[in-house]
């Protein structure tokens, strides 16, 4: 087993299983496992990020109305299926944090977006894998408050990576 298969396992069993999973008890009873598109190799990137030169804090309304603030680090620009698309990366105490929705939210991936935690490499670039990407816990249950992507990383690309919607 590979190491996204590992990790999907992992994170079904959690899901289903483990006291601080978002999912009810009702959900747990017939949850199967959450439904991920296949590993794109493409959609793994080392980026270099554009840092901003102010490092503004942004504040990001979240899904019960309460406000979380971040620091906006930096935007990088990539290329999915022959377009580009760019996205901002936003830091916090807890680390590096990367909300998007893209082309295929609320078709295929949660309408309120996707998240992902950027690697800070060695040589100061970022490794971005979309095959990483998962949805908020709000997905699963309204009670938990996540964060919404702001605007500036709504992309008309389409990342066939990652979690799908949750049904």
């Amino acid at each position: 087993m590979d190491d996204l298969q590992s990790f999907r396992k992992a994170k079904d069993e959690f899901l289903a299983t483990h006291p601080h999973s978002p999912l009810t008890r009702s959900q747990k009873k017939g949850f199967a496992g959450l439904k991920y598109f296949p590993e794109a190799p493409e959609l793994r990137f080392q980026v270099e990020v554009e840092m901003f030169p102010d490092q503004s804090e942004i504040e990001m309304q979240t899904s019960t109305g309460e406000i979380q603030t971040y620091r906006r680090l930096g935007r990088f620009r990539f290329s999915v299926v022959g377009q580009e698309a760019a996205l901002t990366i936003y830091v916090s105490e807890n680390g590096y944090f990367l909300p998007f929705v893209d082309n295929l939210a609320g078709k295929e991936t949660y309408p309120a977006g996707r998240y992902l935690e950027p690697e800070l490499l060695p040589d100061g670039r970022f490794l971005v894998d979309f095959n990483l990407a998962y949805n908020p816990y709000c997905a699963y249950n309204e009670l938990w408050s996540c964060p919404l992507t702001p605007f500036e990383n709504r992309v008309k690309v389409p990342i066939r990576a990652g979690e799908k919607i949750f049904e």
